[in-house]
């Protein structure tokens, strides 16, 4: 256990110092599109670390993920486009709309299992998806277009690329840190007791799918962060964004990087999105290039990436 450790501790280092570091190869080299990019990827993989939360530690399989980060983006383009353009305003609100549709959500579908399960989160984040469909005002299937970032009252400038990158990385490090202190809680050990074993952790008193119920608004609620950063990033927002094919993405950025683990999900959003980013260049049709690599990694390289690099350690 100690090389694993070992091994996914140097791994977690080493993203941190490149990703602190990456403005200043930026400026340095002069390369803007590099820093662009990466502001992107710090969001997906705030995103995939949410998911990674309910799914690595939880064993709950929701395939409606995606929906959240729709609904925090809209909460900060509706809020903008009705006058409302303080980020102390908007940004409250886009946690606390995700977080209460993943209780809603969390309600209905935790009272089933397995593919059921899969099936109602996919269904309750298609319905999100139809009715940012329906909202003519705010651009219906064509999307909205935010004409001005959020504002912090001055204390940071979310148009500056560096600011904002810097900002996203301490969602990011912040969203993990609290990740790290629930897992490690009493009540992330029930979480990942019941994932092991329902009924033995009923038996000795504990009420499952309350624990559940938690974990997964706080799952929401991250990534409902992760919906704002991405709004402002994009300066757009449009129901795509919660189609079910986005959630799929996350689900492979977390599988990719090795579910479980806290860092895994940020790698897999680094490799996927960097994969995505090459191949795009060659062919549109990146899926028939990136689905036999995730297929050959869930068959050789089980626990994903921090996984088959903890078993090299070992020798």
């Amino acid at each position: 256990m100690m090389p694993k450790r070992n091994t996914s501790n140097a791994v977690a280092a080493l993203l941190c110092a490149a990703l602190v570091l990456l403005p200043v190869y930026s400026a340095v080299s002069g390369n803007i599109f590099i820093l662009t990019l990466f502001t992107r990827i710090v969001i997906f993989a705030l995103a995939a670390a949410s998911l990674n939360l309910i799914m690595g530690y939880g064993g709950m399989m929701s395939f409606g993920h995606a929906a959240y980060l729709g609904i925090g983006g809209y909460a900060v383009g509706i809020l903008a486009t009705e006058g409302v353009g303080s980020g102390f305003i908007q940004w409250p609100v886009a946690l606390a709309v995700s977080a209460l549709f993943a209780l809603v959500i969390g309600a209905l579908s935790l009272r089933t299992r397995g593919v059921y399960f899969i099936m109602i989160t996919l269904a309750f984040a298609q319905m999100a998806y139809y009715v940012a469909s329906a909202l003519s005002r705010y651009g219906g299937d064509d999307g909205l277009t935010i004409y001005k970032r959020s504002d912090f009252a001055g204390l940071i400038n979310l148009s500056d690329r560096t600011q904002f990158y810097y900002f996203c990385l301490a969602c990011l490090f912040g969203g993990l840190y609290l990740i790290w202190r629930i897992v490690n809680s009493r009540f992330g050990l029930v979480v990942q007791g019941v994932r092991s074993n329902e009924q033995r952790m009923q038996a000795i008193g504990f009420h499952a799918n309350r624990y559940r119920l938690v974990c997964f608004v706080i799952a929401g609620a991250i990534c409902g962060l992760a919906g704002a950063l991405l709004a402002n990033n994009t300066d757009f927002v449009s129901p795509a964004v919660m189609y079910w094919t986005r959630s799929g993405d996350l689900m492979v950025m977390v599988i990719l990087g090795g579910m479980g683990s806290l860092f895994g999900p940020v790698l897999g959003a680094i490799v996927y999105l960097l994969l995505e980013e090459l191949l795009s260049q060659f062919t549109e049709y990146t899926g028939l290039i990136l689905g036999p690599v995730l297929l050959l990694i869930v068959v050789f390289a089980r626990g994903g990436i921090m996984g088959l690099l903890g078993r090299m350690s070992r020798g």
